[in-house]
């Protein structure tokens, strides 16, 4: 049986994912008037109950169960938990603070992160257009930091958490579903510990929001949980390779919202560091697709 139907629901999936990715400044820009750890702990609230209905319609109550009797997995997993718990809330800080082009910035430099990291946790080797991808990407930080005293803090933050937290999920025999749901169990109490302590703020009070209001607020969990699903679906049909490209998305789209439509300046020190991070990312995605054609043709 050919492959091929589930290489298009694969492509499908992957698109999906990203561009879902890349819309999310749109929803998180509709609730400005709260803050961004109370929009996180509504994200966490949310998402539990989403992935436990799924969990449950998918029938993998075993294998967060599985997961549950080996302390190893937990402990990983508390770790695991953490850097998307800070992930999630940075990105939504910097979108309501008008750093949407740092958010761009920083997705943009995950995949070259990844590969760092790859090499240095996992014993891959670069190739020679990988390395000059890299020297490329940090070409263009080093400019910034000399000719204009700055380091792109927030977008080395998320990038550098999602990495990390990419690589911390890759090196655990746990399945996405599962292993999702538990970190959002996990970091379930500090939520509804910031919900029940917090100081009352005018969007705190469900009971006195208004319907519009409170709907957004929930489809936190739905904006959150959705791409990741589309995204695993996607791994499961494609090779990673090709679910490389298709990242771009995200980050071209969170770019062309926050220069049009929410007027973030695009000045000559961004200018520099997205040129080289632009660059490195063509030969980076010229080296894998040059190294996959010459795989499938052995």
């Amino acid at each position: 049986m050919s492959s091929h139907p589930e290489q298009k629901k694969g492509v499908l999936f992957a698109a999906s994912a990203f561009v879902m990715w890349g819309f999310a400044p749109v929803y998180f820009k509709q609730l400005l008037q709260v803050p961004a750890l109370e929009i996180l702990a509504h994200r966490i609230i949310w998402s539990v109950l989403f992935l436990a209905v799924i969990v449950a319609v998918v029938k993998q109550w075993h294998k967060v169960q599985a997961i549950i009797a080996k302390p190893k997995y937990l402990i990983m997993l508390v770790l695991s938990a953490s850097l998307l718990g800070f992930n999630w809330w940075l990105f939504i800080w910097a979108v309501n603070n008008d750093h949407m082009l740092d958010a761009s910035l920083g997705y943009y430099i995950n995949p070259l992160l990844n590969v760092l990291l790859g090499v240095t946790f996992l014993g891959e080797r670069l190739r020679r257009w990988q390395l000059a991808a890299v020297a490329l990407a940090v070409t263009g930080v080093i400019i910034q930091v000399l000719s204009f005293g700055s380091f792109p803090v927030v977008a080395f933050a998320l990038a550098g958490s999602f990495a990390i937290y990419g690589l911390i999920r890759k090196k655990m025999p746990v399945e996405s579903l599962p292993g999702l749901l538990l970190e959002a169990l996990i970091l379930l109490p500090a939520a509804l510990g910031y919900w029940y302590f917090m100081t009352p703020t005018a969007s705190s009070d469900l009971t006195s929001n208004s319907w519009q209001l409170n709907l957004l607020l929930i489809s936190a969990g739905v904006v959150t949980t959705l791409p990741l699903l589309c995204f695993t679906a996607a791994a499961k049909r494609l090779q990673y390779a090709t679910i490389g490209f298709f990242q771009y998305i995200g980050p071209s789209l969170m770019f062309i919202l926050a220069v049009l439509f929410y007027g973030e300046v695009f000045d000559a020190q961004r200018m520099i560091t997205f040129a080289c991070i632009w660059g490195a990312l063509v030969i980076f995605s010229y080296d894998s697709w040059r190294f996959s054609r010459r795989r499938l043709a052995v």
